[in-house]
């Protein structure tokens, strides 16, 4: 069921389905139109504006689009509870948390658990730190063998925490280049995780999504493209819901 909206221009916000969605208006200098997105956690809804649009020009599109945010409400996957025996997804795989509170600090994985001990307050910020640990050394393998193959030097490695984007290339051809993956990759499966990075390496070469780019990322990339992309599609969003 769809609800109201709020017209409070100071805290604009929308009800859809007995929740309350605050919005958050960005004005950008290069935006033409009104762009709407939900951020991946369902937490508010994000609206890109030109500088010359007016507050209740915003809550006017969301209004309009009150369905549409329920759909997209709909599809954002349940929060994962990290504590001891719940699982969770790594590399495509499932690890089941097991914590005790006199054990190790360090996180250690045996088989398909993984080992947690210090206090249950800091059980999450120290699985993620496992987590983008491990994201950066496999992220940086798969940019070394990209780069092989596409006859490329290996530029710097970083940890993206982009709510969006999945990765990006920046830095001159000759210099300075830098590719950054999204560290939550490290849950999905491997073949999602390298497409991407397969991407931003053909990106290094190629700055857009042209035929070239396109013929060069499918003689780089040793996988099935489309098997990414629709798993990506299907299931990104999942990989927000123990970390936001």
């Amino acid at each position: 069921m769809i609800d109201w909206l709020r017209d409070d221009h100071q805290n604009p916000s929308v009800d859809v389905a007995g929740s309350t969605i605050p919005i958050a208006i960005r004005r950008h200098a290069r935006s033409k139109r009104l762009t709407m997105r939900l951020a991946p956690d369902g937490s508010e809804l994000r609206i890109t504006m030109p500088q010359w649009g007016r507050t209740i020009d915003a809550l006017t599109f969301a209004k309009a689009r009150l369905a549409w945010i329920e759909e997209q409400l709909a599809k954002v996957p349940q929060p994962i509870t990290l504590d001891d025996g719940e699982v969770l997804p790594f590399r495509g795989k499932d690890l089941t948390i097991r914590w005790n509170d006199s054990g190790r600090r360090k996180v250690v994985r045996d088989g398909d658990c993984l080992a947690i001990g210090g206090p249950r307050d800091r059980l999450v910020t120290r699985v993620q730190r496992w987590l983008e640990s491990e994201a950066l050394l496999l992220l940086r393998e798969d940019v070394t063998y990209y780069c092989e193959r596409a006859g490329l030097d290996v530029p710097d490695v970083r940890l993206s925490r982009a709510q969006r984007r999945w990765g990006s290339c920046s830095g001159e051809r000759t210099a300075g280049r830098t590719i950054r993956v999204n560290w939550r990759l490290v849950m999905a499966p491997d073949h999602v995780r390298r497409s991407v990075v397969a991407h931003e390496v053909t990106h290094l070469v190629h700055f857009d999504h042209s035929p070239a780019f396109h013929a060069l990322l499918h003689r780089v990339f040793d996988g099935e493209i489309a098997d990414a992309d629709r798993w990506l599609k299907q299931h990104g969003r999942s990989l927000y819901a123990a970390f936001g």
